[in-house]
């Protein structure tokens, strides 16, 4: 029966990192149970775009209606954040605000290497899991408003 919570958590956590501690509060997993499966969804994902991003592209690219725009806020951001602070400012803002897949995306469009990539994200998920998984389980009457 634990295993499909922590499939829930790992599942939520692959397209919206907050989804995994989030879930699994709702579900009643242990603050630990959490976090580890959000920090296993989160991976997932950045393994799957990591080492299929070019053919995910490609694939977005043919059906896609027209060509994206180039300088929108969005693709500004991304380059101020890069610039100033590289892959660690992307892989620290990739649970917060740039979702798993689209940090990943965005990295691995700067073509930064994979290894780096995998090691960045691995400690920046780790760090957020366990402070957003505590945070969803200390803040008094968050889990009351969850698992009502």
């Amino acid at each position: 029966m634990h295993f499909a919570r922590y499939i829930s958590v790992i599942i939520a956590s692959t397209i919206k990192f907050i989804g995994g501690p989030l879930t699994g509060a709702t579900l009643g997993l242990s603050w630990l149970e959490t976090s580890l499966c959000t920090v296993m969804g989160m991976m997932f994902t950045v393994i799957v775009v990591t080492y299929a991003g070019t053919a995910l592209q490609a694939l977005i690219d043919r059906y896609r209606k027209r060509p994206p725009k180039r300088f929108s806020t969005r693709t500004r951001f991304a380059i101020r954040v890069w610039k100033r602070f590289g892959l660690l400012g992307i892989a620290l803002l990739t649970p917060l605000i740039l979702t798993p897949i689209g940090g990943t995306a965005l990295a691995v469009s700067f073509r930064a290497g994979r290894s780096k990539l995998l090691l960045y994200m691995l400690i920046s998920g780790v760090c957020w899991a366990v402070v957003q998984t505590l945070a969803v389980y200390q803040i008094p009457g968050l889990k009351g408003l969850i698992t009502k």
